[in-house]
């Protein structure tokens, strides 16, 4: 197996590794909260490489019981590549629009949980929500940072592990932030209130304009 690129623990285990102290490097988690959502990327994570790398059971599906399902995947490396696969790719794979639109989608991510720090770590040294850079179009950015560097992967290297649980953290992550928006709701009222009145939850508004600055409060994520 290891001669078809699979079977690769050390791999698995350097590449899982690599990708989840990077999310803990961007996000910083402080509460219970914020390791939960940590912890189902981790998931994510550890199955897609697990996969690619490791024992790979979407392909080993799709060349067995479902073979046929997909056009051109066999037992290579990759072949793991499903979306190439699908629309009959016959280039190098890691060349593939798939493939490279899942490298602006993980670097996006990545650059927006960045970004959403800096601003939500000035507001709470100033005592105030914040409400700009990236928190001025969108209420909850680190989590849909996490949410566009899943989705790249998915682009990358779908699996049917991944591809399930990504519409259950999808609704962690909307339980999460909900509960976050009614503790805080509850700690500021009104501001909070006109704040989330102003700037949807996950996705920005096309035309927006930028979300007042409150008075000085306790900042939240």
């Amino acid at each position: 197996m290891i001669d078809n690129g699979y079977g690769l623990w050390a791999l698995v285990a350097f590449n899982s590794l690599l990708f989840i102290v990077f999310a803990v490097s961007f996000f910083h988690p402080k509460t219970k909260r914020d390791w939960r959502a940590l912890g189902g990327f981790s998931a994510f994570v550890v199955a897609l490489f697990t996969e690619m790398y490791g024992y790979p059971l979407t392909v080993y599906l799709l060349t067995g019981p479902f073979a046929g399902l997909i056009p051109g995947v066999n037992l290579s490396h990759n072949a793991g590549h499903l979306w190439t696969d699908l629309i009959g790719w016959k280039g190098d794979p890691h060349l593939s629009p798939f493939h490279l639109a899942s490298y602006v989608f993980i670097g996006g991510g990545f650059w927006l949980i960045a970004a959403a720090w800096r601003h939500l770590y000035a507001a709470q040294r100033a005592s105030t929500v914040a409400t700009d850079g990236p928190y001025a179009r969108i209420r909850h950015p680190q989590y849909v940072g996490l949410i566009l560097i899943m989705v790249g992967f998915l682009l990358q290297w779908p699996t049917l592990a991944t591809l399930l649980m990504f519409p259950v953290l999808l609704y962690v992550y909307r339980r999460l932030a909900i509960r976050e928006e009614c503790e805080v709701l509850a700690e500021l009222g009104t501001v909070y209130g006109r704040y989330m009145g102003r700037v949807p939850r996950f996705i920005p508004h096309l035309h927006q304009t930028p979300a007042e600055t409150p008075k000085p409060i306790v900042g939240a994520r």
